[in-house]
């Protein structure tokens, strides 16, 4: 074992990692147990012949979708009727990801579409390159499923181009950002659209949350630290517990009003590459003792809960889909907090602004 790897042994991050994680995944599984309910018609059929704008498959874009959870989404999204658009960082990654998905499926319809959603500009770009591809296509401007899927692990504070902590902007900002961006296309389907959010289990170690404006800004900015060291495990928790609270929120502005769709999907423990950037010898020590615990689950077997979410029918809006089977449960009793919620999302909508505003500066100078 290097010296990187005893470091993070001997850190509390690590064990926050093993322990609270673990415990907060097996709770998930014993609500599932004891309160787990199916929502109505787990699946619905024929999709590929309802009509998603100009007569042709509904429009499913996909982000992260060059590998794990994102790329067996796609795959299954595709088999379900969609034309999928997927949305990734490396136009290498896509295209190899596009030709493996089509040498399985060859009739699958597929986009491919580079975005990096720790940049605004990068998301303003794929909104233009995406509605430049609907217009060629002669179909309504208009999308009907949103999968927000990307997401890391960072092990150290990162800035990016917009001045946000990477994994913050990564988790939480970038996919508020690229739905706000893009909801006037969801808005514009003539049947049901629908955004889900890639949430996490580990949500519920967040015991607090401080939603004034100061304390969201050393969020955005990553400042939160503990003895000078980046608290990689709570600010991975606290970006899933905004992206949650978001889900909920957007699906207390949106149902009602206009019939959009907000899902959550925890997927559970799935053997990606999440943790890339941790020391090899940890991530394959935490991979086999999961795999032990029979709590590590393969991509393929992993996205039930995001096609659950996809597929449902729209009164299952607002719900927490885990565990498979058209499932869902209660999420924690603090990402109900309605006011933190509103408050999130008004300090998130300041950000795209300043963001929006700093954009169209540099365009006009």
């Amino acid at each position: 074992m290097d010296r990187e790897a005893l470091r993070m042994v001997f850190s509390p991050e690590f064990w926050r990692m093993g322990v609270l994680w673990t415990l907060s995944l097996l709770y998930s599984y014993l609500l599932l147990f004891l309160h787990g309910r199916a929502a109505n018609s787990r699946r619905r059929r024929d999709v590929g012949g309802r009509d998603g704008g100009g007569g042709g498959r509904p429009i499913c874009v996909v982000t992260g979708a060059t590998s794990g959870l994102g790329q067996a989404a796609a795959a299954a999204l595709a088999r379900e009727g969609y034309h999928v658009v997927l949305a990734g960082r490396s136009a290498q990654l896509l295209s190899k990801t596009t030709q493996e998905i089509r040498r399985k499926q060859p009739d699958a319809c597929l986009e491919a579409f580079q975005v990096d959603l720790t940049s605004y500009i990068s998301i303003k770009k794929f909104e233009t390159s995406l509605k430049q591809w609907i217009r060629d296509s002669n179909r309504e401007p208009s999308i009907q499923l949103l999968i927000n899927n990307a997401g890391m692990l960072a092990k150290s504070h990162r800035l990016t181009e917009d001045g946000i902590d990477e994994m913050m902007q990564t988790n939480y900002v970038g996919p508020f950002m690229l739905t706000s961006i893009l909801l006037p296309l969801l808005k514009n389907s003539r049947v049901p659209s629908r955004v889900v959010n890639l949430t996490s289990f580990t949500h519920r170690c967040v015991s607090e949350i401080d939603v004034t404006e100061e304390a969201l800004r050393r969020v955005k900015f990553g400042q939160r630290s503990v003895g000078g060291s980046y608290p990689l495990a709570s600010t991975y928790e606290y970006t899933k517990f905004c992206l949650l609270m978001f889900s909920y929120e957007l699906h207390r502005q949106l149902h009602l009003s206009s019939g959009i769709s907000v899902m959550a999907a925890d997927p559970g423990v799935v053997e990606t590459g999440i943790m890339r950037e941790l020391p090899p010898c940890l991530s394959r020590f935490a991979f086999f003792v999961l795999r032990v615990m029979n709590l590590l689950q393969k991509p393929d077997i992993g996205i039930d809960a995001i096609i659950d979410a996809a597929l449902a029918p729209p009164e299952a809006s607002g719900k927490y889909f885990f565990g498979g089977n058209g499932r869902t449960v209660r999420s924690s009793a603090l990402s109900y907090d309605m006011e933190a919620a509103k408050k999130l999302w008004a300090e998130s909508s300041a950000l795209l602004q300043e963001m929006q505003l700093r954009d169209y500066e540099f365009r006009r100078n």
